[in-house]
């Protein structure tokens, strides 16, 4: 969790085009403290995940939408398993991929 949370924040940060001095400055707090939060070696406190959502303008809920950062194993059970489990429209899928496939 913590090491999904830090590289969440990393990517909001990334899209904010900010550094990890511009956020820390921001949410008051040390820029090695950041850089631990981002990788994933130390946890928020409730208080600084509150300043880094209002920082990185989303909501605190928006912190923990990390699904896309899952490992890729990992995704790619789950798509197999939604497949076999007739849960997605195979179809569909398939003129996704062939579109973008290379």
């Amino acid at each position: 969790m913590k090491e999904l949370l830090g590289k969440r924040i990393k990517e909001l940060r990334i899209k904010k085009r900010l550094t990890q001095e511009q956020l820390a400055e921001m949410t008051d707090m040390g820029e090695r403290n950041l850089s631990k939060i981002e990788c994933g070696i130390n946890f928020v406190s409730a208080d600084t995940l509150a300043k880094l959502s209002q920082a990185l303008d989303v909501s605190p809920k928006d912190l923990f939408d990390f699904e896309h950062l899952k490992d890729e194993d990992d995704r790619s059970e789950e798509l197999l398993t939604a497949i076999k489990n007739k849960a997605v429209d195979v179809d569909l899928l398939y003129r996704i991929y062939q579109s973008i496939k290379k």
